[in-house]
């Protein structure tokens, strides 16, 4: 599974706990910044990583920002794109099974590490179980 991460200013200490998180997880992941927790604009930074993974068959993201919402908002703009801003493990594996997330976001000022390392888990571990999921998502195109 290969993954590409990315948040804003709020969300950089996150990153850089799921970014190793992932690593352990012994996943590939790529970091799409940004490098410090300097101010910048969470779209910027969603839509980068949305762009990686519509170019990337079969890939994932996680967006982090300090409550989600703005990076799922973003994330979901784009076309082909199915992002879920999950703060317990049950959502993100619905998410999966479900929804098909293709993107996963977190709210660094909402959920706790210990939290984080379970939602990412559940998301990792999930599996879109197509049949009646499948027509719906296809309305979504």
């Amino acid at each position: 599974m290969q993954f590409f991460i990315a948040s804003d200013h709020a969300g950089f200490h996150l990153k850089t706990s799921v970014l190793e998180m992932l690593k352990q997880m012994e996943y590939e992941v790529i970091d799409l910044g940004p490098t410090d927790a300097e101010r910048v604009d969470y779209p910027d930074f969603a839509n980068i990583l949305c762009k990686k993974v519509l170019e990337n068959t079969g890939s994932f993201g996680v967006l982090i920002c300090g409550s989600g919402i703005g990076m799922s908002i973003a994330a979901n703009r784009h076309q082909g794109i199915r992002a879920a801003l999950c703060t317990e493990p049950y959502s993100a594996a619905m998410s999966r099974a479900h929804n098909n997330a293709n993107v996963l976001c977190l709210g660094a000022r909402i959920v706790g590490i210990g939290m984080v390392e379970s939602i990412l888990k559940s998301f990792c571990e999930g599996v879109f179980e197509g049949g009646r999921h499948a027509c719906r998502i296809d309305k979504l195109q």
